[in-house]
């Protein structure tokens, strides 16, 4: 939700500012704000590879989604994004020999059909969609990278660390890509999302994912799409019958893969104390 709430301060942000900078203060900032969290938990050898190996696909997602916008809509770009859904059980079935349950795989199927419906467009494959498939398949890696680096390190760590990589990999290219003298609206609309989806968001992603799969991330991150449309329809922006119908599949989705799991938490909670 709390990346979703982002789409507003962004939109406006880049149409003044370059992608790049804003990019490098938002993550920056976003890391110097967790730092004080992290700096108290107990530093582990490997820590600094760890955010490596998760930052440099986050980076490189941030960096192919930028470049897609230019060539292609906004509507088109979030539905490519969003095959992150479905590249994360399959980079997991072919690297790790894990395939997902039937009830993932089916609220995988339903959130697939449920974005297309929200985003209400026909795509073909042009250089934005390519670049954007390739930010689909970079954040894919990244969720997995975090799944299997957050059983070994710290979560607030590694977030503060992937955050880190993530500014400092923009930081220069951002001099010669719009620079930065930011406005104040800016400024504001990088520290918001600094805050509440850099440092935040991130940080209860990589907690999560302490308790949850990669693939049962990758269904509950399809809640993005959802707040972004419902954030914009009250500011203006319509969804239209098919955008509400796909608002719901996805939210259906999320339940069938997510309510078997957890009753079978349940059960076996009981067993236990039985």
């Amino acid at each position: 939700m709390l990346f979703g709430s982002t789409f507003v301060p962004v939109k406006h942000a880049v149409a003044t500012a370059g992608p790049v900078p804003f990019l490098a203060v938002r993550f920056l900032a976003g890391a110097l704000m967790l730092w004080p969290f992290a700096r108290r938990r107990p530093a582990r050898p490997g820590e600094v590879a760890a955010a490596l190996r998760c930052g440099v696909p986050l980076l490189a997602g941030y960096l192919l989604q930028t470049w897609g916008l230019r060539y292609t809509t906004a509507s088109v770009s979030a539905f490519l994004t969003y095959l992150l859904v479905v590249l994360v059980p399959v980079i997991t079935a072919v690297t790790g020999r894990r395939l997902p349950s039937r009830p993932v795989a089916a609220g995988v199927a339903v959130c697939t059909v449920g974005l297309y419906l929200l985003t209400g467009h026909r795509f073909s494959i042009g250089l934005g969609e390519a670049l954007t498939l390739g930010c689909a398949l970079a954040f894919a890696v990244n969720i997995i990278a975090i799944d299997r680096e957050v059983a070994v390190h710290d979560p607030v760590r590694l977030a503060a660390g992937q955050l880190a990589v993530v500014g400092a990999g923009c930081l220069v290219p951002g001099f010669f890509a719009g620079g930065y003298r930011l406005s104040a609206g800016v400024v504001g609309a990088a520290l918001y999302t600094a805050l509440g989806a850099s440092a935040i968001a991130f940080g209860l992603q990589v907690w999560g994912q302490r308790r949850v799969g990669p693939t049962r991330t990758s269904l509950l991150l399809m809640v993005e799409p959802v707040t972004a449309a419902l954030i914009g329809w009250a500011f203006g922006d319509r969804l239209g019958p098919a955008g509400w119908a796909g608002a719901a599949l996805i939210l259906a989705g999320i339940a069938v893969a997510e309510v078997p799991a957890a009753l079978d938490r349940t059960v076996n909670t009981g067993e236990a104390c039985g």
